[in-house]
């Protein structure tokens, strides 16, 4: 083994993101060893994909699996915890699975570390959520910088779909958040993964272990599932295509995110073990291009070749949803060198070819009635 492998351990290493990063970490020369439950909603089939890593170690067990999880981190020097239930709507009616899970799990990771394996492990990278943040940033001309909160009931049922300032009710621009903004969570998955977030860091100081929170915004590539209803919006909108079903958008379409490529996400987790810069320190991880979900959904069209679906645009609202969050990613940017390297049409390029061939059952209708018969859509 030489002085820079390392033995690494990526919960949810079966997963999208996991599973890129595993390739990754690889490739570099580093000893991987994956610890992924095979989530069902995920991994449909219930076999383990045929994507893994031939090199790397797979342990299938639960992240809630106290011992399995100790006897995983034999030998273990770096651990990335990528492993969470995802789905902000679903995460308001499967509360304790999403506790259990993502609070659990982490809490279970972490005791292990502390009691078992303090003088082992070298560093920790946690997956955070730009979730966390809630609402997005904005500017009002007269009174700055603001952070309205979510839009009423009253306001949404009338049509009236983007922000006012809280001071004087005007206008405002939405504009990139940082991570000095406050973490404001309206699902459980987002106090979840705040959660997540929070514990690794506060271990992380309290016994001198290296910690890194990495703030993922709109993740999107090869790999994600298709048939998840729960998943991101690209893969949601791109199993409605692949069925002949035009993509479904809830108010005007024009509320925006920043949309990210897995492989900059995995650029982001390298950057993260690998710079002390990073330690003890959360990042904004991002694109910097703002898109609309319409652009994400006649993108998505144009490049299949299916534009004659259109796009249904419902003019209704979710219940917690929030109208612009993208970020600012100069932190990360300055101190660890990260360039985005994907921009949003290669993107959707690459989500458009690897997507042929790839089964994609869609469930987008279960899902909105799921929401629906609890009030949340």
């Amino acid at each position: 083994m030489s002085a820079d492998e390392k033995r690494i351990l990526v919960t949810g290493g079966l997963g999208f993101i996991g599973s890129f990063l595993v390739d990754a970490l690889v490739k570099k020369g580093h000893r991987v060893r994956i610890y992924d439950n095979l989530e069902p909603q995920v991994h449909t089939s219930g076999e383990i994909p045929d994507y893994v890593n031939p090199e790397a170690e797979v342990v299938q067990g639960d992240i809630r699996d106290y011992d399995t999880l100790l006897k995983a981190m034999d030998g273990i020097e770096v651990v990335f915890h990528e492993a969470a239930m995802v789905g902000m709507g679903q995460s308001q009616y499967q509360i304790k699975k999403y506790v259990d899970v993502n609070t659990g799990g982490t809490a279970n990771l972490l005791d292990i570390i502390v009691n078992h394996k303090r003088e082992e492990i070298q560093k920790m990278v946690v997956a955070a959520s730009q979730s966390s943040y809630g609402e997005g940033a904005y500017l009002c001309k007269d009174h700055g910088l603001q952070r309205p909160g979510l839009r009423d009931d009253d306001q949404l049922a009338e049509g009236h779909w983007e922000l006012f300032c809280p001071v004087c009710g005007g206008p405002l621009e939405a504009v990139g958040i940082s991570e000095k903004a406050e973490r404001i969570c309206y699902a459980i998955y987002a106090h979840t993964k705040t959660d997540q977030e929070e514990m690794v860091l506060n271990i992380g100081k309290a016994y001198d272990i290296p910690a890194v929170a990495l703030r993922y915004f709109n993740v999107y590539g090869p790999r994600q599932s298709l048939s998840n209803p729960y998943t991101g919006v690209a893969a949601i909108f791109m199993s409605r295509i692949k069925n002949e079903n035009p993509p479904v958008i809830y108010e005007d379409g024009e509320q925006s995110r920043d949309f990210v490529s897995v492989h900059d996400i995995v650029q982001a987790n390298l950057l993260a073990m690998e710079k002390g810069e990073a330690n003890y320190e959360s990042f904004n991880v991002g694109s910097g291009e703002r898109v609309s979900i319409r652009q994400v959904a006649e993108t998505l069209e144009k490049v299949y070749g299916q534009e004659q679906l259109g796009v249904e645009i419902t003019g209704r609202y979710r219940s917690g949803d929030t109208r612009h969050c993208f970020p600012t990613i100069e932190k990360i940017q300055t101190r660890l060198g990260y360039k985005p390297s994907v921009t949003f049409l290669q993107g959707m390029e690459e989500l458009v070819v690897w997507s042929d061939g790839q089964e994609a059952v869609d469930q987008f209708e279960k899902a909105r009635s799921e929401l629906e018969s609890r009030g949340l859509a």
